[in-house]
């Protein structure tokens, strides 16, 4: 692999402890499309007993960016800079979320990225853009 080739699929660590606490999983990954499902669980709810916000946009963000991961070099890193989530509609507790991303904008410094998510009925939940900005990284622990 040369250092400006994007990482395989393969190549990409697992999800994050984070994600995995959220309850999500990767479905789909590739450099131009990246899907993941999420339950939505009582312990993931607002007070309304509906799929919290902050739910949906961890799910958002953790789509884009490995989307934007997967778009760069290993010796490369991403953190996402400017998002924006329009909620069209609430899910409920035992619903699945799904998440389909992809790039709308691949450059050499930032990305831009469109994560639409959707319950099981088919009706769209959420649709999310954000900014990634590519950083040069030497690995945990480096400043």
């Amino acid at each position: 692999m040369s250092d400006t080739a994007p990482r395989r699929p393969e190549e990409m660590p697992a999800q994050s402890e984070f994600a995995t606490l959220a309850g999500i999983e990767l479905v789909e990954a590739s450099a131009d499309r990246v899907v993941c499902s999420m339950e939505v669980t009582q312990r993931l709810t607002n007070r309304n007993g509906a799929l919290h916000g902050g739910a949906v946009m961890t799910l958002a963000d953790n789509v884009a960016g490995t989307i934007a991961f997967l778009n760069i070099p290993v010796a490369k890193s991403n953190t996402t800079i400017e998002a924006k989530t329009n909620f069209l509609r609430a899910v409920r507790v035992g619903d699945t979320v799904r998440a389909t991303g992809v790039p709308l904008h691949r450059g050499s410094t930032t990305m831009v990225l469109q994560i639409t998510m959707t319950r099981g009925d088919g009706k769209t939940v959420a649709v999310a853009t954000q900014t990634h900005l590519i950083l040069d990284w030497n690995g945990p622990g480096s400043h």
